[in-house]
């Protein structure tokens, strides 16, 4: 529609290289968040501190969903608010979405981008906002009192941690299964049991005991274990395996 526009469209699997290497093709004035785990956006969020580069989280889940504009050296980065605003868990497809909620969630992002874009910083939201469309409620929190001085991302001595290669979760292709093991990268215990019980409520076929889950999905079969590791039968490619592992297990 404006022809004065140009896209470059880059298919990828977006962690620290990837970022550090599209950095180097072409000026960033604004990261707009249109991903599907957390594990992508706190690598957005060092890369945003490291730069001083302002970046909108977005994201949605059923009806509700939430919005906030993060500036390096300003606001509280998204690790500052991990641990006082549960930010994520259900997945669209463990949960289901209704796509106004879609809708909203993106015009909040994208009136905030033309406010930031045309410089008119005044009248930018400095609030994380929330809503709940089926609930016909909204919410707008100040956060400014989470910014940590000790935080590892925006802190006073921030190291970026998950700009490290060895934080993200790893993958790796299983000789001669046709499959791929994902391994976290923190250890965290497994409730198997609430994750069997998610799945058979969107129809998957789930089979359990007490020290794995097995997940039968179309062409894929994935067995959860309960330190969070997790096999993806029936591909060999990584991208395709870590999507699949997201999408049913947050």
């Amino acid at each position: 529609m404006n022809s004065d526009c140009e896209i470059d469209a880059y298919v990828c699997d977006v962690g620290p290289v990837e970022l550090e290497q599209l950095k180097a093709k072409m000026n960033i004035d604004l990261i707009l968040d249109g991903t599907d785990n957390f594990e992508t956006r706190l690598v957005i969020n060092d890369f945003a501190q490291k730069y001083h580069l302002p970046w909108i989280y977005g994201a949605c889940v059923g009806s509700y969903g939430i919005s906030y504009t993060i500036i390096p050296r300003e606001t509280p980065c998204l690790y500052c608010l991990l641990e006082a605003i549960p930010l994520g868990g259900a997945t669209c497809d463990t949960a289901g979405i209704i796509s106004p909620t879609v809708q909203l969630v993106t015009s909040l992002q994208l009136v905030e981008s033309l406010k930031l874009l045309t410089e008119n910083r005044n009248a930018m939201r400095d609030t994380l906002y929330t809503f709940d469309l089926w609930e016909n409620s909204t919410r707008e929190l100040t956060i400014q009192p989470l910014k940590k001085s000790d935080c590892p991302c925006c802190g006073d001595e921030k190291t970026h941690p998950f700009l490290d290669v060895q934080a993200m979760s790893r993958s790796a292709v299983l000789c001669g299964r046709d499959a791929v093991q994902i391994r976290p990268s923190h250890y965290h215990q497994t409730d198997l049991e609430i994750v069997a019980n998610k799945l058979r409520e969107i129809g998957l076929v789930v089979k359990k005991n007490d020290q794995l889950l097995i997940i039968e999905e179309n062409r894929h079969r994935i067995v959860l274990f309960k330190d969070g590791r997790a096999i993806v039968h029936g591909t060999t490619d990584k991208n395709e395996a870590k999507s699949i592992y997201h999408r049913y297990l947050g």
